[in-house]
C-alpha cells in the first residue's frame, strides 16, 4: 500500500512539476496552463494544521528525549482520533500536524474532541509532560498534490493561525470555515488578529 501512494505522489508531482516548467516558457499561455492545473489538482477540503504550544522551548530545557517522548504521545492520542472522524494526516512535522477533512463539520468534530482528549491526558501530568495543542482551521479550493501536500490560501491562513496565532487549548478558524459551520450549533467568538488570506478569523468554544 505504501508503495502504490509513492507511485500516486510521485506521478501527480511530475506532473505538476511539467505543468510549471511549461509557464515558465516565454509567451506560454499561464491563463490556459493555471486552468490545467486547477482542473488536474483543484479539490475541496478543510485543512487542519496543529502545534504544540511551549514546545521548543520545553526542547531546550528538558533535551532530545523529552521532544521524542512528547511527540510519541501526542500521535498516539491525537492520531487515532483524526482517523475516526476520517482525517487524512499528510504531513506531521517535528511537533505539527498536517490534516485534511472532507468537510467542516468532521474537522470541528475532530479538533473538539482533540482538545477534550488532552484535557483528560493532562490531568494527572506533571507540567512538563502536558501535551498542550493549538489548532488552526481553513476551509477551500486547494491543490492537492496526491496524499503528500496541499497549496492555496487557506492552507496558508490555517498554517497562520494553528501555528502563530492560537494559545494552548485553542481552535481558530478561518471564515470560511465559520460561514459554512452554521448548521453545527457550534458557538465562535471573532479575535482581532486576523491573518491575510481571510475577511475574519474565529476562536470555537467548547
Amino acid at each position: 500500500m505504501a508503495f502504490k501512494r509513492s507511485i500516486f505522489a510521485s506521478a501527480s508531482e511530475d506532473r505538476l512539476e511539467n505543468l510549471v516548467l511549461e509557464r515558465l516558457k516565454p509567451g506560454a499561455d499561464k491563463e490556459k496552463i493555471d486552468a490545467r492545473i486547477w482542473d488536474l489538482f483543484g479539490e475541496v477540503w478543510c485543512i487542519m494544521f496543529t502545534d504544540l504550544s511551549g514546545f521548543s522551548r520545553g526542547v531546550e530545557k528538558f533535551g532530545i528525549i523529552h521532544f521524542l517522548q512528547t511527540i510519541h504521545e501526542s500521535e498516539r492520542v491525537l492520531v487515532p482520533i483524526i482517523e475516526d472522524h476520517d482525517g487524512i494526516l499528510l504531513k506531521s512535522e517535528g511537533d505539527s500536524f498536517l490534516v485534511i477533512f472532507r468537510n467542516v463539520g468532521k474537522g470541528l468534530q475532530a479538533a473538539i474532541r482533540m482538545q477534550k482528549e488532552l484535557l483528560e491526558y493532562n490531568k494527572d501530568k506533571i507540567p512538563e509532560e502536558k501535551i498542550l495543542l493549538c489548532v488552526g482551521l481553513g476551509y477551500g479550493k486547494v491543490l492537492k498534490i496526491g496524499d503528500s501536500d496541499v497549496f492555496g490560501s487557506e492552507v496558508n491562513t490555517a498554517s497562520k493561525l494553528g501555528e502563530d496565532t492560537a494559545e494552548a487549548g485553542e481552535i481558530l478558524i478561518t471564515q470560511t470555515v465559520f460561514d459554512n459551520a452554521q448548521e453545527t450549533g457550534l458557538k465562535f467568538e471573532t479575535i482581532k488578529d486576523v491573518p491575510a488570506g481571510t475577511n475574519g478569523a474565529y476562536r470555537v468554544l467548547y
